[in-house]
């Protein structure tokens, strides 16, 4: 028996058929993006504040809802290069379309792990000296980001501290001996031979040993320490900061965290500024944007905090015009 099928049923059907893998294809174009977050910081970290808070909501307001057309998710690696690399595989795993690292560590892991998947860095140091990218302007890999300070910046460090510290004679230089955090220790060098002060390199890898380079460190008198950002210092800010107040060191740190947990000076970039940032290559990574258009960038803005409370207990008389140019006191 045969069928007859009229002219519009016909037009009806291989319309149906048309149309479907176009709706088809809209849907694979809407499918839920995954970001993966590997921090070097704990969960309580003012890095990990900033990319729990300031990231979604900035990914938010440009049109991706985490759970609906995102997905993001978060590991805590801190300093540990074998758990960053451990989480880096779980993550790896999931297929993410993107990762975000920060700090030099973990981003060093995730270069080494990750080559076909776009990689947006947070909070780095000498991009190009660490070996992320070759160009600044037009990164050439599957790198690129935000980096935190010029190498330079060693050197106002030192000059900071002494301003609000003039009794000092010998600094300590607390760093992760690597080769951006080298950068930050010889602009310092250079700063301490015009201020005719002793700068001292403490190289450390742990909490253990920050406490010991500290405390021996500060058997000898009029001494301050500056501290350098990476993920050593950032987990272990709380115990650098009680160190200074034990021994009586006066101290000038990367981040405003710092100065609010009860350092006696900050003066760094804003990480919450940095991961909006973030999220605004991400969104574009994402709609197609191609990375060597992505330019890696420093920080143009800058933070100066001051404790008073802590300066009192240090016995330093923090200058007043210090005290005007700082963005915030904390009495």
């Amino acid at each position: 028996m045969s069928v007859n099928i009229g002219r519009r049923e016909l037009i009806a059907a291989l319309g149906g058929a048309a149309t479907w893998p176009l709706a088809a294809r809209s849907q694979q174009g809407e499918r839920m993006r995954r970001v993966g977050v590997v921090m070097g910081d704990s969960q309580t970290g003012p890095f990990s504040r900033a990319a729990l808070t300031e990231f979604p909501q900035e990914l938010q307001r440009l049109g991706w809802n985490n759970g609906q057309n995102i997905h993001i998710d978060y590991r805590y690696a801190g300093s540990d290069p074998s758990l960053i690399r451990a989480l880096v595989a779980e993550l790896v795993a999931l297929g993410p379309d993107l990762i975000v690292s920060n700090t030099n560590i973990v981003t060093t892991v995730v270069q080494s792990e990750v080559h076909a998947i776009p990689i947006v860095f947070v909070g780095a140091s000498d991009p190009i000296g660490s070996g992320f990218v070759t160009d600044l302007a037009r990164p050439t890999g599957n790198l690129t980001g935000f980096a935190n300070f010029e190498p330079s910046m060693g050197g106002k460090w030192l000059q900071m501290l002494r301003e609000i510290a003039p009794q000092i004679q010998r600094v300590g230089f607390i760093f992760h001996p690597e080769p951006p955090n080298i950068g930050y220790l010889k602009s310092a060098e250079a700063a301490a031979l015009s201020l005719k002060i002793e700068l001292i390199g403490l190289g450390v890898h742990s909490g253990e040993e920050i406490e010991r380079a500290v405390a021996a460190f500060a058997a000898t008198p009029h001494g301050g320490l500056v501290v350098a950002p990476n993920a050593v210092t950032f987990t272990n800010s709380d115990l650098i900061v009680a160190l200074a107040a034990q021994y009586r060191l006066p101290a000038i740190y990367p981040y405003a965290s710092h100065a609010k947990a009860g350092g006696l000076i900050s003066y760094g970039n804003d990480p919450a500024e940095q991961f909006r940032q973030a999220a605004g290559y991400v969104d574009r990574i994402l709609r197609g944007a191609k990375l060597s258009d992505l330019p890696v960038q420093y920080p143009t803005k800058f933070q100066l905090l001051v404790n008073l409370k802590a300066a009192q207990g240090l016995g330093v008389d923090v200058p007043m015009h210090i005290q005007q140019l700082a963005d915030e006191v904390i009495e």
